[in-house]
């Protein structure tokens, strides 16, 4: 049987210690180092050539035109695209310097350390308790359970609002406070990274502002990547931003990376023309 690889640099020890040490603020540490990436779905390309790289404690928001292959991106930094059969990847994806399409890497060990909430809040049909429990009895987490159950509720911010019904469905309650309740099943598990695809897109504004508020206090533990087609919310969170574009060749058509910068400077001062095109509404 084929030995498989420990994703070694995401122990929680070591990521705890990192957390203490404050990197003076021009210094960056990388997490993702992305490599020449392309996927296929059959013989259709979603995205290709996309290289750049993501840093630790810092939101990094993906914008781009719908189509542009944005949540085909951010699926392959966690490996959710070998859920599906006609998916291709190629390229590497290294994270702190290791591969995680290596031949001998556990996708499911990839997603304990790399948590994922979607576009729709997805709570299972369970308790508000069991829900964020569900992946520490899954992994084998079950002490202090009680305990690692009310920290991920505080850290999502719904402790107060839940803390009297966790017996009680998930399914009751409103439909930001399931997207919260969603980020605490992920955060429970203490991953390192978080990826958010188009988190609040079916919120109001009142529980957009709470994600997004989350999303600040969030990245002083972990590192966020957020899918997001609102360049508002883009500008408001994000410190590093990728421009995802539309190429057209034939019959294909696929996502291609055209700028990568920080946040501020995608915004006011993009290098590309077709960056500051989209971002002034121009297209897109």
């Amino acid at each position: 049987m084929a030995q498989t690889d420990t994703i070694v640099p995401v122990a929680p020890l070591e990521v705890a210690q990192r957390r203490e040490k404050a990197d003076a603020p021009l210094r960056r540490e990388t997490v993702f180092d992305i490599r020449d990436l392309s996927v296929e779905y059959g013989k259709s390309p979603a995205v290709k050539n996309v290289s750049f790289e993501v840093y630790r404690n810092n939101v990094t928001a993906i914008i781009g035109p719908s189509g542009c292959g944005k949540s085909t991106f951010i699926r392959c930094l966690n490996r959710m695209n070998d859920l599906v059969p006609s998916a291709h990847v190629t390229g590497e994806v290294l994270y702190h310097g290791q591969n995680l399409y290596a031949a001998a890497i556990d996708p499911v060990q990839v997603r304990q350390h790399i948590g994922m909430v979607f576009q729709k809040p997805n709570p299972f049909p369970k308790s508000i308790f069991d829900n964020v429990a569900w992946g520490l009895r899954i992994l084998g987490m079950k002490d202090n359970l009680q305990d690692r159950v009310q920290r991920a509720l505080e850290q999502a911010a719904l402790w107060d609002e839940v803390k009297s019904r966790l017996k009680k469905s998930a399914l009751g309650l409103s439909g930001g406070q399931q997207q919260r309740l969603c980020i605490a099943r992920a955060i429970a598990v203490e991953p390192e990274v978080l990826l958010m695809d188009e988190p609040a897109s079916a919120l109001d504004p009142i529980a957009t502002t709470k994600i997004e508020d989350l999303m600040h206090d969030l990245k002083e533990n972990y590192t966020i990547v957020i899918v997001t087609h609102n360049m508002q919310q883009a500008a408001r969170v994000a410190d590093m931003t990728a421009f995802f574009s539309l190429e057209v060749a034939g019959d294909d058509r696929y996502g291609i990376l055209v700028e990568y910068d920080e946040t501020n400077k995608i915004f006011t001062q993009p290098s590309e023309q077709r960056t500051e095109d989209y971002v002034t509404g121009r297209f897109g």
